[in-house]
């Protein structure tokens, strides 16, 4: 019998390898559901995060939100209020088109799914029955314009052009992000520990590419490319 692949591992979720610290978490940084002027008291690194976490002190309650690029600690951030500043969080309707916002609900109230990374950022593109938004991937969505979101563009970009200089360093901060510091391709290992493994030299020794309706186990290299339609 073969072992399971990384990927299988990962989605199992009993290695301690993929299981991400939660007790190092600071907070899940959801927009809160109230509304006023928030002040901020301190900008936070966050394990498992690629973004800083800024805590905002609003009516007597604490919160922690994803810090947007240039935001200081003393700044007000408007929460539902009529000022459309960087950091302020706003209902997407009520937004003209070409702002960036980040940290963007799915459905009114969930708190922010989309666009929470470092660096990254969206544009409202158009309004109307629903708002249309430009993913960071370039892809375009609708959604509820009641669903909330972020001016701004998420802190933390260019957090990757820092290198590690040890190895340990790395493994310890993939570790906070549940994730691997270590990949090994298939084809460099044995027959026993992936599908593409063994041979007198390195290679797949069968078709490269993978259906896309492929069961998880087998679903591992190049997915097939779309069928290219003929004029």
């Amino acid at each position: 019998m073969g072992k399971n692949l990384p990927t299988q591992r990962r989605g199992r979720g009993t290695s301690p390898t993929y299981r991400s610290p939660s007790h190092r978490h600071v907070s899940d940084a959801k927009l809160p559901r109230v509304a006023g002027a928030g002040t901020v008291l301190e900008i936070r690194h966050a394990p498992g995060r690629s973004a800083p976490l800024a805590k905002v002190a609003l009516g007597g309650a604490e919160f922690f939100m994803i810090a947007p690029d240039g935001l200081q600690v003393g700044q007000t951030v408007a929460i539902g209020q009529a000022a459309i500043e960087r950091g302020s969080v706003h209902a997407l309707g009520h937004l003209p088109e070409g702002t960036f916002v980040y940290n963007i609900e799915l459905y009114p109230g969930d708190g922010g799914r989309l666009v929470r990374a470092a660096g990254t950022s969206a544009v409202v593109v158009s309004q109307g029955d629903r708002t249309v938004v430009r993913l960071p991937s370039g892809s375009f969505k609708e959604i509820d314009p009641r669903c909330r979101a972020i001016v701004g563009i998420v802190a933390g970009a260019g957090h990757k052009d820092k290198p590690f200089y040890k190895a340990g360093k790395r493994v310890n901060a993939y570790r906070s992000k549940a994730k691997s510091a270590i990949v090994v391709r298939g084809v460099a290992k044995n027959p026993v520990d992936h599908p593409h493994g063994g041979g007198a030299h390195q290679h797949v020794g069968r078709p490269s590419t993978v259906s896309a309706g492929a069961p998880p186990g087998r679903k591992v290299g190049r997915l097939s490319p779309k069928r290219k339609r003929r004029k």
